[in-house]
């Protein structure tokens, strides 16, 4: 009997790469939580990529993946790094400007819109109904879940910073798929984010580091470096070069639901029907682009990202 893989196949592993990729994401603020008092939020992404980025160049050299002989996009290359460094910075100047709220809001319901305009005008990747659906499910669960227990206050620099994260994400989204077209996905994760951690050095000059050297402080650098960078980055690039960009994007948002769950069952947060209701819709969101169509069931295979 033959054996093959068909592209549905192909398809359902993106998904799922990008799902647990994001579900590792969502760890980040637990972990920011447990480190200990003095851990700043510059340093706090300057040290993640660092330690990512030196893992992921360990992991790729080890693998024989980094030194394949075909030549590296000079400018892909550089705008993907500069703006995985971008979205660090942008991010944590958005939720000092104007709160975690409207922060996080912004910053994460506009990448998976800018994702996908940007997949469809620089690679032509067509946005199909589902992910419509599925974006704005997800995105007014974003919406939802942000929005309880903090007041609203709408810095203009604050949301410009946000929609500035969102659009970095976007940006080296699409700039890392199109590197993935020409190399193995160990080679581009440990090229972009040791670039990332390079350009973000700096920030070492400026703001307090030290609470690396505290024991828990170490712990929690390793976990975010580690776990919430080199792995779930890994797994990221495997499902970005199955998938299209805007269902990237959007299957992301998972990151927030795994954030929200985690806040309830290890920091014992108490939840409201609010945030119960944006939980469920961008789980409901999720589960959409996750799910496979009768009609691809009925197939031998499926065109990738076709659903």
């Amino acid at each position: 009997m033959k054996l093959y893989h068909t592209d549905r196949d192909h398809n359902n592993s993106g998904i799922w790469y990008i799902i647990c990729a994001a579900a590792l994401w969502g760890t980040t603020g637990t972990a920011q939580g447990l480190a200990p008092v003095g851990a700043n939020p510059m340093t706090v992404g300057a040290i993640r990529l660092s330690i990512g980025g030196l893992s992921l160049l360990v992991l790729a050299i080890s693998r024989k993946q980094l030194f394949s002989g075909k030549k590296w996009p000079l400018v892909p290359t550089i705008v993907s790094a500069i703006f995985v460094a971008c979205y660090q910075l942008l991010f944590f100047a958005a939720v000092a400007k104007t709160g975690v709220a409207v922060g996080t809001m912004v910053a994460i319901g506009s990448s998976p819109v800018a994702a996908g305009i940007l997949g469809f005008l620089i690679r032509k990747e067509k946005l199909d109904k589902k992910w419509y659906l599925a974006t704005l499910l997800a995105v007014i669960g974003c919406v939802l879940l942000s929005s309880v227990n903090e007041q609203i206050s709408l810095d203009l620099a604050g949301v410009l910073l946000a929609l500035g994260a969102g659009v970095s994400y976007a940006v080296y989204t699409v700039t890392t798929k199109g590197l993935l077209d020409t190399h193995s996905p160990d080679a581009v994760m440990a090229v972009v984010f040791s670039g990332a951690g390079i350009l973000l050095f700096p920030v070492f000059f400026f703001y307090e580091w030290q609470w690396i050297l505290h024991p828990q402080g170490f712990i929690v650098a390793l976990h975010l470096g580690i776990v919430t960078t080199a792995l779930s980055y890994w797994l990221y690039a495997r499902g970005l070069k199955l998938i299209h960009v805007g269902r990237v994007a959007t299957l992301s948002l998972a990151e927030p639901l795994t954030a929200a769950l985690l806040g309830i069952f290890i920091l014992q947060e108490r939840v409201g029907g609010q945030e119960v209701f944006g939980m469920f819709l961008i789980f409901l969101g999720v589960a959409l682009l996750a799910m496979v169509s009768p009609q691809c069931r009925r197939k031998s295979s499926c065109k990738i990202d076709g659903l």
